[in-house]
């Protein structure tokens, strides 16, 4: 495959643990090696008192971006980056990722490779939401899923959903999950989800703890577009696990896969299936 040289990569820590120190020395270390410089995102170097650089320049000057942490740090630094259409590549500290999939120790003999042009560039959907604030049109992404949910515990809540434009089905209870494929594995899944193949474009509605036992998750195709709106309670909107924003009664929120994907990098050899079985113990 045709892949760009990679001659600097952007690095960002998992907020909060000081301790990545000398891991990340042993990651610049084997980058350098091959000839590839290596620049800190500000917010980790400030953390481990390493001068750094700040994010969006981080992005521009940057020919991918490389996580230290687990999967939250992935996506989060996915969406941060995401205007940007720059690859990351997840290394895991700690244990075995969804998304990061390389440890610390396997990276000399991956650089070795990525060099070489020998790894692969996945393409994963994303999905976008539209709604209004304060009267201003607010955009947002979401790696995993966005999740519509009650604010207060006492209460279910009514969702009523249309797909491109058409009534589709009101869900009654505590909310319901719009996940990605990449995000099937997560929230999704608890709620009784399917898993999809991270792959593919389609989306699915989830609902949580519904009040009828024949409200069912759906996977619809990702060219649809959905809205959401609860006329009779407010909501929460949760992105990803990690912003939250309120809906108004009557409010709603138009949600789609967007237009364009994430660029994840991976080994040659990388296996989904051989996660899954891993992470959910399957066949043991």
């Amino acid at each position: 495959m045709e892949t760009k040289k990679i001659k600097k990569v952007g690095v960002v820590l998992r907020p909060s643990t000081p301790e990545l120190k000398q891991s990340y020395f042993k990651l610049e270390k084997i980058f350098n090696k091959y000839g590839i410089s290596v620049a800190l995102d500000s917010i980790s170097g400030g953390m481990i008192g390493v001068m750094g650089m700040e994010f969006d320049i981080l992005c521009q000057s940057s020919d991918i971006l490389v996580t230290l942490g687990g999967d939250g740090t992935l996506i989060s630094t996915v969406r941060r980056s995401f205007k940007y259409d720059i690859p990351v590549l997840g290394v895991y500290a700690g244990s075995l990722g969804f998304l990061a999939d390389i440890n610390l120790d396997e990276l000399d003999s991956f650089v070795e490779k990525l060099v070489d042009g020998n790894y692969r560039l996945d393409s994963r959907a994303i999905l976008q939401a539209q709604f209004f604030q304060d009267g201003n049109e607010v955009t947002m992404y979401a790696f995993n899923d966005i999740v519509l949910t009650r604010p207060s515990v006492s209460n279910m809540i009514h969702i009523e959903t249309l797909v491109d434009s058409k009534s589709f089905n009101t869900y009654y209870g505590d909310g319901v999950i719009v996940s990605t494929p990449t995000g099937s594995t997560a929230y999704n899944l608890s709620a009784g989800g399917p898993v999809l193949f991270p792959l593919t474009s389609v989306f699915a509605l989830t609902p949580i703890c519904p009040h009828s036992l024949t409200q069912r998750p759906v996977v619809l195709p990702g060219e649809f577009t959905i809205e959401m709106k609860t006329p009779q309670d407010k909501a929460l909107v949760i992105v990803d696990g990690q912003d939250m924003h309120e809906l108004e009664i009557g409010e709603s929120i138009h949600i789609q896969l967007a237009s364009k994907c994430v660029k994840l990098i991976h080994r040659e050899e990388f296996n989904y299936f051989d996660v899954l079985k891993e992470k959910l113990g399957w066949g043991n």
